[in-house]
């Protein structure tokens, strides 16, 4: 009976199912390797582990998948408790898969920020505001919208990163960083030139955005209470009526405007 060849051998030959077919199956990964699918699966135990021994890209979606299920047990336990063991079963990954991705919980929340944080829709709406139109009119019920949709179903748990970033544990302090330089700094921003021009009232900057968002995060989080007695409004509808209020309250008066063009 002949023996299996050695792991070397079989990556070498699984490495030929990848001419000419960027993804190629299991299937075809096996018959290049010449072991039956079995026989692969039993030495490197996932599709994920081949490919990671081949040096070949993890397949688009399991970064996804592993965030995904990362944000789940934030939301049960918290990021100190959150198992770097369990991730990988509740993600459909392998344990080698995980740590290839994010090496710890440092580089994982800072994914998990990236992905789910608020404040990364709204830096995009900022950035890719027409020069010609910077007014508060135009700009404020977009970042409203894109607070409102990034807060969908979500709240309970960004809430929960909010109060992991609040701790200023060793593992968090990477996607802090990275919070603190995108998004929030960016609407501060343009909310300081536009107070200066005079088109909103003057006030500390983060009050006023607090003043924005405070609204928005109340009623996702008490939505399904409010349905019970009736309110269910739409969550672009309810932005924009609280973006409509926000600016009311922000404009300036008239003689501040006066004040502003003599000086």
């Amino acid at each position: 009976m002949s023996s299996l060849p050695s792991s070397d051998d079989v990556l070498a030959r699984a490495r030929r199912a990848f001419d000419g077919n960027p993804s190629p199956t299991m299937a075809e990964l096996a018959a290049a390797a010449g072991l039956s699918m079995r026989q692969l699966y039993r030495r490197f135990g996932s599709r994920d582990n081949l490919l990671r021994e081949l040096d070949q890209d993890v397949p688009p979606g399991t970064r996804e998948r592993v965030l995904d299920a990362a944000f789940e047990l934030l939301g049960e336990s918290g990021l100190a408790d959150l198992s770097m063991d369990e991730l990988p079963a509740r993600a459909g990954v392998s344990r080698a898969t995980l740590y290839r991705l994010f090496p710890g919980k440092p580089a994982l929340f800072r994914a998990l920020i990236e992905r789910y944080s608020p404040w990364e829709p709204i830096a995009r709406v900022l950035e890719q505001l027409a020069p010609d139109d910077q007014r508060p009119q135009h700009v404020i019920p977009l970042v409203a919208k894109a607070l409102s949709r990034a807060l969908a179903n979500r709240s309970a748990v960004l809430l929960r990163m909010v109060f992991e970033m609040s701790r200023s544990d060793p593992d968090t302090t990477e996607g802090v960083q990275r919070s603190m330089r995108h998004g929030l700094p960016d609407l501060i921003r343009y909310l300081d030139e536009q107070m200066e021009a005079g088109t909103l009232r003057r006030m500390q900057p983060v009050l006023a955005i607090q003043l924005l968002v405070g609204p928005i995060v109340t009623h996702e989080l008490t939505r399904p209470l409010a349905a019970i007695i009736g309110y269910a409004p739409k969550r672009e509808q309810f932005a924009a009526q609280v973006a409509e209020f926000w600016l009311q309250s922000m404009t300036p008066p008239p003689d501040a405007a006066e004040e502003k063009s003599r000086a």
